[in-house]
């Protein structure tokens, strides 16, 4: 019989290191701000200030650590060796966009943490975790290990939770994570459809590919991951994002497309094959019917949703409908400010608009939906895992402390050698653990 459940958001808490190093091809916010002036401050309490709106209005709110950085374990892996500070000088002298991709905080978009699961589809009714391999980007290939370390500790009851490796770190295997996945169904904990959207077909040469752009994520990888997490054909709808999206900068489909309940909200270029992907959905959705809502270029042209974020927005359960949880960009941009007043005024599932700052986070190209990492669990399964990342009252204003005793208000590619960064990250993170309860997850602790 299905139970209740909520949906609930693990947002990825910005790092010390947090800068603007322009690493992600094919972002086009990351690499239009490159070399520019950071406030890893700033942007960590803006990250905070969103999970607490969100916590105040009743929503279930988890926090997932940032990671260490500069990581010296990936430098000694590359040849470099002596002292922390003699490595991360060579390193700077030798290879300083080597150095910005160990130093960078792309872990805060946990969108692309790992792809989840809801227990209500999986074979063995478990609740399934696979840190994605992120192997598309040199910087976010480092981290599916202690994205894991994470995911198991906060968890780690293995009769409600299972935990697989990532994919192997090949380009057939590409694997982004929840970015390119959303559940669809009547309510949370009742049986759903997990949307998994590609950009390319690896082992197949004349299947539809982005050319200007790399494709992140291959629908082997969505396979092997539905393989994984024991789904099976009632439970699982694959739909090839359009290529012109990927080259017109949508790297992942929550650029273009977001999910929640029975509702799509989607940009009517998000995929190859639109009305197959709907009818694909329709034919497995159970007990609602599908609300498509789809949005035209004529309304927000293409270019207009990938600069605003439009569609890198939470859609949340609220009690007179659904919340759109925007970028402030969103009111930035005419088309978009325009449709977003139509799309609340109108009769629709979505019935209210709020905006959030997290402009630091814009800057490097990560909305507020890069910035969470949904998971659904069964009242039960929400007692089951660690309560200590869930945010309350008492935790914000401990981590709003944290921050402003640890973080800098400013840096820039030259602070990544400064060996007193490392320190005040090492000496930041080991505090943090302590404040979350998580035990030893990084490699400096051990």
């Amino acid at each position: 019989m299905p139970k209740h459940a909520i949906e609930a958001n693990f947002d990825g808490l910005v790092g010390p290191t947090h800068n603007y190093a322009g690493l992600s091809w094919g972002n086009v916010a990351s690499k239009s701000n490159v070399n520019a002036e950071s406030n890893p401050r700033e942007a960590a309490l803006q990250g905070l200030a969103k999970m607490k709106r969100l916590a105040d209005r009743g929503y279930v709110q988890g926090v997932l650590p940032p990671h260490e950085r500069p990581h010296i374990p990936t430098l000694r892996q590359l040849g470099y060796s002596g002292s922390d500070a003699e490595i991360l000088a060579a390193a700077a002298k030798d290879n300083p966009v080597v150095l910005a991709a160990v130093s960078s905080a792309s872990c805060m978009w946990t969108a692309n943490a790992a792809t989840v699961s809801a227990s209500a589809d999986t074979a063995d009714h478990r609740v399934h975790f696979t840190p994605a391999s992120l192997n598309a980007k040199f910087h976010r290939s480092i981290e599916h290990v202690v994205t894991g370390r994470a995911l198991k500790a906060i968890f780690s009851d293995e009769a409600y939770f299972a935990h697989h490796p990532a994919l192997p770190p090949v380009s057939q295997f590409g694997d982004e994570g929840a970015a390119n996945h959303t559940r669809l169904c009547a309510a949370h904990g009742e049986p759903g459809v997990e949307l998994f959207v590609y950009g390319a077909t690896a082992f197949d040469d004349d299947a539809p590919a982005p050319q200007r752009f790399p494709a992140r994520q291959t629908l082997e990888a969505s396979r092997a991951i539905a393989r994984l997490h024991g789904l099976d054909d009632h439970h699982a709808v694959f739909a090839q994002q359009n290529p012109a999206a990927i080259d017109a900068g949508v790297f992942h489909n929550d650029v273009i497309a977001v999910g929640n309940g029975n509702v799509l909200f989607y940009h009517e270029q998000a995929f190859l094959d639109e009305a197959r992907v709907l009818a694909d959905i329709r034919q497995r959705l159970k007990g609602a019917e599908l609300a498509p809502v789809r949005v035209a270029e004529s309304d927000v042209p293409l270019a207009d949703a990938v600069a605003s974020y439009l569609f890198n927005s939470q859609l949340l359960n609220s009690p007179d409908g659904m919340l759109l949880a925007v970028p402030g960009e969103c009111r930035e941009i005419e088309s978009v400010s325009r449709y977003l007043d139509g799309l609340v005024a109108g009769d629709g599932p979505i019935t209210a608009v709020e905006v959030f700052d997290v402009k630091q986070s814009m800057r490097n190209g990560g909305g507020p939906a890069c910035l969470r990492l949904r998971v659904a669990l069964r009242d039960d399964e929400l007692q089951a895992m660690h309560q200590g990342v869930l945010l309350t009252d008492e935790l914000y204003q401990r981590l709003t402390t944290w921050v402003e005793a640890h973080y800098r208000d400013r840096l820039t590619q030259a602070d990544l050698a400064d060996p007193l960064l490392l320190q005040e990250c090492r000496h930041a993170l080991d505090e943090l653990t302590g404040i979350l309860g998580l035990g030893m997850i990084y490699d400096f602790q051990h």
